[in-house]
């Protein structure tokens, strides 16, 4: 059994939702709701500002907390998105007063009418990788049914206004987690919003891809958006979920440190592809030197070699011409399996892999032993022990490969459980 679980991940601190923890304030004039997505307010006497507003079952209670805090009714004249995802937006009717102006970058309607349109397919691939973070019963369906705000301000580049005496930038930043992605920057406390654009965990290396997938998101265009943001020199950082950093010379060692580790991923990746090396090559062998270290993360690193082999190259590697047809390696397996002596030949050599440390040769083994006999007790016994291995292998350090790993052992435990 592994010992690492999702559960213990260090973003689900940052991601828990306490209803009864009052809102805070970061200084003397903007405040804080933590929630799956914080959410942000800046009181003022001529209205007040809201930046995100937490997931549909939160929304109420945030508001209930700012009201609290700043001992009053709030009177909410603007309220901004950073992006469009359910835990930013799906709070928005708690806190839609008569009047008030809802500001979104211009992408923000196409992405809400995807998510949408894309519901089954991604409600199932979500399923996937966090099955062992869903509650009994529940299908998650919330993301892709939850009401959309409306209606809306929407802007392209760039937009201005001033509320209660505080000057706002929204700026587009749309190659971080969304194409929709937006900062609020507020030049005269030299304060900067970006929500989830540098990734849901600060410190982490960017999250240019998850295991549930998604749209890609520009690797190139990233690292523009990242000097644009230090050259504005913030002196506080503020995000989607974590505690804000502090101070300009902590702020801009946080972007460069992350601006260079992205920046060397990207090189070293361009530089192999140049020099003729396939990908796997460059996923095995591109990591990050010591002083570019990032904090536990969505994926590790060589899924990024790959977004940025991607972003350049497309889906054609051209390592083999069936890449380029419909029909699947998998579709031989069965005859493979056959050919090569029968299940207990090819369960006993992903055995041998595994005992050898090489979990991943053992898996692509017992990958096609599964396909040719998914009944067979002793296969699904070695394909469990390979993804535990793997599993352990990340350490607890990597969320979304750890969360695949753990739905592929619920699976292949059901299997079990249900051919005893």
């Amino acid at each position: 059994m592994t010992r690492f679980r999702t559960l213990d991940h260090p973003m689900m601190p940052a991601i828990a939702w306490i209803p009864d923890r009052p809102a805070e304030w970061l200084n003397d004039h903007i405040a804080m709701n933590r929630a799956t997505s914080n959410a942000y307010l800046i009181p003022g006497d001529e209205g007040d500002v809201v930046i995100n507003t937490g997931t549909g079952a939160q929304g109420e209670q945030i508001r209930k907390n700012f009201e609290a805090l700043i001992g009053r009714p709030l009177k909410v004249a603007k309220i901004v998105f950073t992006q469009s995802h359910p835990d930013h937006t799906g709070g928005w009717q708690f806190f839609a007063d008569e009047g008030v102006e809802t500001i979104v970058q211009r992408k923000f309607e196409r992405i809400c009418l995807e998510r949408k349109q894309m519901g089954q397919f991604f409600g199932r691939r979500n399923a996937k990788v966090l099955a062992a973070l869903i509650p009994p019963g529940s299908t998650g369906a919330f993301w892709f049914e939850t009401r959309d705000p409306a209606p809306l301000t929407e802007f392209a580049d760039s937009h201005e206004m001033t509320v209660s005496g505080h000057h706002y930038q929204l700026l587009s930043i749309p190659s971080g987690e969304t194409l929709d992605a937006l900062a609020v920057w507020m030049p005269a406390e030299k304060t900067l919003f970006f929500g989830n654009w540098a990734g849901a965990i600060m410190g982490a290396f960017p999250n240019f891809y998850t295991a549930r997938g998604d749209r890609d998101r520009s690797i190139v265009f990233w690292l523009e958006e990242c000097q644009m943001m230090i050259d504005l020199a913030p002196e506080m950082l503020v995000t989607g979920h974590d505690d804000p950093i502090v101070g300009a010379d902590a702020v801009r060692a946080h972007l460069t440190k992350l601006r260079d580790a992205v920046q060397y991923v990207h090189d070293e990746t361009v530089a192999g592809m140049n020099e003729g090396k396939t990908l796997p090559e460059l996923m095995a062998s591109i990591t990050l030197p010591a002083h570019l270290q990032t904090n536990p993360g969505r994926g590790p690193i060589n899924w990024y070699v790959r977004s940025t082999w991607e972003e350049y190259a497309g889906w054609f590697r051209q390592e083999r011409t069936s890449e380029l047809y419909a029909t699947p390696a998998s579709a031989v397996w069965p005859e493979l399996a056959e050919l090569a002596g029968g299940l207990q030949v090819l369960a006993d050599k992903a055995r041998a892999h595994l005992d050898a440390g090489d979990p991943e040769k053992a898996l692509h083994l017992i990958e096609v032993a599964v396909v040719a006999a998914p009944q067979d007790r002793t296969v699904r016994e070695t394909e469990l022990a390979i993804l535990e291995a793997l599993a352990d292998r990340t350490e607890g350090r990597v969320f979304d490969e750890l969360g695949w790993l753990e739905s592929a052992i619920i699976e292949t435990r059901n299997a079990l459980n249900t051919n005893a």
